[in-house]
């Protein structure tokens, strides 16, 4: 099962919720940043992409200088994404793999790239986050720190919030208005199978 939403939606607090009733969750974007610094493979590409500057001399990734690069060349950050979308599909794929022998019934992958990079169709069902977006501009404003253009700039680079959901298996409404348990509840209760969930697409 997958998870995602734009910026400020709140897909991290519906995982955490999933999460407390036993839902293992694999967060993407944190296994990414571990898998840039020790996947042998990702890291080869990097420095062939980047130069030895990618690294410091212990070994950690210069996120912020490679930021600069890619954020103007737009062939270097399609290459990255080449290199670290594919490595993080088969790093979930078996961490699904051993969750559902330990007996898990299903698992779930959060993302926020989910669909841009296309690894939703590797996922049974997808649920996206959704929140107006006036109310995810303020969590933003108020998490990060940042202004409302910088929000909203962050928020245009994204997939709009209608195409998002057009890939929706199920919705979850984050708009502070509808409460969160029993969306994640009722989710949950059909996955377990104690009702049957027939998928949009």
């Amino acid at each position: 099962m997958g998870v995602t939403g734009g910026i400020g939606s709140g897909k991290s607090t519906v995982c955490r919720i999933f999460q407390s009733l036993g839902v293992p969750v694999y967060d993407a974007d944190t296994w990414a940043k571990w898998l840039i610094e020790h996947d042998p493979e990702v890291k080869s590409g990097i420095l062939q992409l980047f130069g030895t500057e990618a690294y410091d001399a212990s070994g950690a990734y210069q996120r912020a200088w490679v930021a600069g690069i890619v954020f103007q060349d737009a062939s270097k950050l399609a290459a990255l994404n080449a290199l670290v979308h594919p490595a993080v599909e088969r790093h979930s794929s078996a961490w699904h793999n051993e969750q559902a022998q330990n007996g898990a019934p299903y698992t779930i992958k959060e993302a926020a790239l989910m669909i841009e990079s296309g690894s939703y169709r590797h996922l049974d069902y997808l649920i996206v986050v959704s929140a107006p977006e006036s109310v995810r501009i303020e969590r933003v404003m108020r998490r990060d720190g940042a202004t409302e253009e910088q929000v909203r700039a962050r928020i245009n680079k994204q997939m709009p919030e209608a195409e998002r959901l057009k890939h929706a298996d199920w919705v979850i409404h984050n708009d502070g208005q509808q409460l969160l348990i029993p969306q994640v509840w009722q989710a949950h209760r059909k996955l377990t199978g104690l009702n049957t969930f027939v998928p949009k697409k």
